[in-house]
């Protein structure tokens, strides 16, 4: 099963793909976390992703990319993968599309974490906040950081909405439920699919 998991930052991404992750036995891949391991590492890439970061704006996509394709090919990520932080824009999606094309595989599923904008700003104000009282703030997680992450999230992310959907891999989840109810909802929506594409299947069956 290979998923892309989208949503605003502050969505509950990050807590949803682990979660999925261990339900269906298949790596969490964030792209987040990626980047944010090459700024210790000292190397050219991370050097380059710590300064964008830190103004809160999107990396560009030839240092994603490169990561990503690298990442899904993995041997863990064999049978199936959640990507959380990739595609952010339609290029991306397109060069997803691309890699994947080439090592004979698809994207099972799309979920999207619906939540209101007003809302995932406290949320995240609320997250950095405690980060810093028990000392891991993070530079993105400022309230001017966040206001461009949002912004550039309504510019090159949300389009992806419609990408996935004109395919009829796009299921939408209510992000502001509780978080059982959202990972349950999650799992609902994959299964739906699944659903959806084993009837497609047998029917264009000889």
């Amino acid at each position: 099963m290979r998923i892309v998991l989208l949503g605003p930052p502050g969505s509950g991404k990050g807590t949803q793909a682990i979660r999925l992750a261990k339900q269906l036995g298949i790596p969490q891949l964030s792209t987040g976390d990626m980047l944010r391991a090459a700024v210790p590492a000292g190397t050219l890439i991370g050097a380059k992703a710590k300064e964008i970061m830190e103004r809160g704006e999107l990396v560009p996509d030839q240092l994603v990319v490169a990561i990503v394709a690298e990442r899904i090919l993995e041997a863990d990520a064999k049978y199936g993968f959640i990507l959380d932080g990739f595609p952010r824009t339609i290029a991306q999606a397109a060069a997803l599309d691309d890699i994947l094309r080439a090592a004979g595989l698809r994207l099972d599923s799309v979920l999207e974490l619906d939540v209101d904008e007003a809302a995932l700003l406290g949320r995240i104000l609320n997250r950095a906040k405690e980060a810093t009282a028990n000392g891991h703030a993070r530079a993105d997680d400022t309230e001017a950081a966040l206001r461009v992450r949002l912004e550039e999230y309504r510019g090159q992310t949300k389009p992806l909405s419609d990408y996935y959907r004109e395919r009829g891999i796009l299921k939408r989840v209510d992000g502001l439920q509780p978080i059982d109810k959202v990972a349950s909802s999650l799992l609902e929506a994959i299964a739906s699919q699944a659903r959806r594409c084993a009837r497609t299947a047998a029917s264009s069956s000889p």
